[in-house]
């Protein structure tokens, strides 16, 4: 592909991150392994006879920390996983070779925002506060939305603005997290909705003091329905500049048998 093809390419849309940055204290959820990070190798510790040097890292993290997929292999409900395989089965030799990440092919798709904020006329849903289908629907006709079968279907509640101020405040423990309930959740699966997104650390309505003790949407849209999750997100941008339609595209890392992957989503669309 030649410079001048790349440059029409590159002035011809505009790419919005929705991926939040990843950093030792950053919020994430206690369930899963802490992300740390080091440098082993800093510049100077090695030089080469020519004075260059080479600085390196040690990553350490969860699958499930930051911006990141669930696969299917995720969740379980009653010792099944999606389809009726057995969980205890499906992962012996300490892997999932079925429903693992590795499965999810690199997704390239159509996109929707459905702004809760915005029909609410609010900064951000309140603490532990339950999206209805109805409010999903009424968000998605006030912005001139269908939500057509294979889309990837984000919800914005607001609290990404909570992920700066670290993890008391985006986590919400103890006031809960706003999000759809198993209600909103079977709606979104009933759309056909490939996979869905939000920005807050689990996806879906956390009850105050309740933390991940229930949650019943992932069992729907994972267990029962087959619809990827994606957590984390960045949509504030993407809210802010009234594009609630999109192109989609998010490519999980290829970790064989991994249950989840971090990511770095984009929203592409036409127009510099």
């Amino acid at each position: 592909m030649t410079d001048a093809i790349l440059e029409a390419i590159r002035s011809g849309v505009r790419v919005y991150d929705l991926g939040m940055p990843m950093f030792p204290g950053m919020p994430q959820s206690p369930n899963h392994p802490i992300y740390t990070h080091t440098l082993p190798r800093r510049h100077g510790d090695m030089v080469r006879t020519d004075g260059g040097s080479a600085a390196n890292d040690f990553l350490a993290t969860g699958t499930h920390v930051g911006t990141h997929i669930d696969a299917l292999a995720h969740v379980s409900q009653d010792g099944k996983l999606y389809g009726g395989l057995d969980a205890a089965l499906a992962s012996k030799g300490g892997r999932f070779r079925e429903l693992g990440i590795h499965t999810v092919a690199p997704i390239f798709r159509r996109g929707i925002l459905l702004d809760i904020p915005e029909l609410l006329n609010v900064e951000e849903c309140a603490p532990g506060y339950e999206i209805s289908p109805d409010q999903l629907e009424a968000a998605a006709a006030s912005q001139g939305l269908s939500i057509s079968p294979g889309a990837v279907t984000l919800i914005r509640t607001g609290w990404g603005q909570r992920f700066p101020q670290g993890s008391e405040a985006y986590l919400g423990h103890a006031t809960g997290v706003p999000g759809v309930g198993e209600a909103g959740a079977t709606w979104l699966a009933d759309q056909g909705s490939f996979a869905v997104g939000s920005d807050t650390i689990a996806f879906e309505r956390l009850a105050p003091g309740g933390g991940h003790s229930l949650l019943p949407g992932h069992r729907v849209l994972l267990v029962e329905r087959g619809v990827y999750i994606i957590e984390a997100l960045a949509l504030e941008e993407l809210a802010k500049a009234k594009v609630y339609e999109f192109t989609f595209v998010l490519s999980p890392l290829n970790l064989f048998g991994a249950t989840g992957s971090p990511a770095r989503p984009l929203a592409v669309v036409a127009g510099a």
